[in-house]
């Protein structure tokens, strides 16, 4: 699979090939119309410096030759789209001295090329296309010579008729680039939403399939297990079995393996995003967590350090506990000795972060943290962990955020926080259970 800044990349070499395709396509339409219009000036009688207007024509069409080379190569860069268009500004600008400077009405086709760089360049690149026009219009105003026009053709604008013009041109030219930019990031942001919004369109309906495969296996061994747990029932209460102390313990411990699979199969309802039918269960933050952390905590793995102030009453959630004792158990296969969870209180948020000493996460993880199947892990089915992990975050209406500490006195590792807001777990008091003593 590809890296996401690959696809970007790609995707913006897509981009700019087009843009420079359709560059190409318009400068072919830009020298028609300019030879087109020279012939049809000179047919009327307008004496015109036909050789130097007809070489830089010949400079326009190197030009689009050139960039026709450049999009081949695929070097179409936001450098090489400004440069085309600054070439079409130059070529324009010697047309115009030729023809009558900013006398000639085709000087508002600078405002082509000011809309070309606004829509297709960055703020940067577009600001300064506009510099350079307007500074060609002035230098147009000031330096270039009339045109000698015949008898019936000829005319005069007046030096504030054409400082008005200019004055003109300037303020739509910064106007375009001011508001055309706006819009057009705009827009991006609007892409870049809906491409966020897909994604996770997509990794919904893979929870969904998830939860169609785990509702067939809790179907599927269900009933078996249901059928084992009767059955042994039957078993330990036969006096034959009860009179046999070794026949009793086995029968025991085959109870208790039954009871392990059917927490299994509630692992696999979880990690399919089914919650199991549990009557919720009044209790405070910090039990909570040592709960659901029972087993890392007897074996020292784990830490628990509630910086909460008063306890923080809440019903138990089991998705958010498997969750926890997910990402201990995750820190302990990256090679963490100790995981430190800290639980704290930001205004009304919960915070519940999770430390460690491993070897904390590869950048590409970072890069995509919460994503499906991003894992360090070679088996199959590996990286769900976290993806799982950030999808209970969001159905808490919070967020996870991961990063590592670094290296030198933090001790290297990684840093997991799980932020949600306190009333999602806020006590009803019409059905939950009160602790137990």
């Amino acid at each position: 699979m590809r890296a996401p800044a690959t696809d970007d990349r790609t995707a913006n070499d897509q981009s700019g090939r087009r843009n420079l395709d359709l560059l190409i396509q318009l400068r072919w339409l830009a020298a028609a119309g300019q030879l087109g219009t020279v012939l049809a000036v000179h047919m009327l009688g307008v004496p015109l410096p036909l050789v130097p207007m007809t070489g830089a024509l010949l400079l326009l069409v190197a030009v689009n030759a050139a960039t026709m080379r450049l999009r081949d190569r695929g070097r179409a860069t936001e450098r090489a789209l400004l440069g085309t268009l600054l070439a079409d500004a130059g070529c324009l600008t010697v047309q115009l001295a030729l023809s009558g400077g900013a006398e000639n009405p085709f000087v508002s086709l600078f405002l082509l090329q000011v809309v070309l760089g606004a829509v297709l360049l960055g703020t940067g690149a577009a600001w300064a296309l506009v510099a350079v026009t307007v500074a060609a219009y002035a230098g147009l105003a000031l330096a270039a010579p009339p045109l000698a026009l015949p008898a019936g053709l000829a005319s005069h604008l007046s030096a504030p008729y054409l400082a008005a013009s200019w004055f003109n041109y300037a303020m739509t030219a910064v106007l375009l680039v001011a508001f055309v930019t706006r819009i057009a990031r705009n827009l991006r942001d609007r892409d870049r939403h809906l491409a966020e919004l897909a994604a996770r369109a997509d990794e919904e309906e893979q929870i969904v399939r998830m939860g169609l495969l785990a509702s067939g296996a809790a179907h599927e061994l269900g009933t078996p297990l249901a059928s084992l747990s009767v059955a042994l029932g039957d078993w330990r209460a036969d006096p034959r079995v009860a009179a046999d102390a070794g026949l009793s313990q086995d029968v025991a411990d085959m109870q208790a393996e039954v009871a392990r699979c059917k927490d299994i199969l509630a692992g696999i309802l979880f990690a399919a995003g089914e919650v199991t039918g549990q009557a919720p269960r009044r209790t405070t933050l910090a039990r909570f967590v040592d709960e659901a952390l029972a087993e890392p905590l007897a074996r020292g793995l784990a830490t628990v350090r509630d910086r909460t102030g008063a306890p923080v009453p809440i019903v138990a959630d089991r998705a958010l506990a498997q969750t926890l004792a997910a990402l201990v158990e995750n820190a302990a296969e990256a090679g963490a000795s100790t995981v430190a969870v800290t639980l704290s209180r930001d205004g009304a948020d919960l915070v519940i972060a999770v430390t460690d000493d491993g070897s904390g996460f590869a950048p590409h993880m970072l890069a995509g943290i919460g994503k499906p199947y991003r894992s360090t892990k070679d088996r199959r089915g590996a990286g769900l962990g976290l993806f799982l992990a950030g999808n209970v975050l969001r159905t808490l209406g919070g967020t996870m955020t991961a990063a590592n500490r670094g290296a030198g006195a933090s001790g290297g590792g990684a840093r997991v926080t799980l932020r949600f807001p306190a009333e999602t777990l806020a006590y009803d008091a019409g059905g939950a259970q009160e602790p137990a003593a």
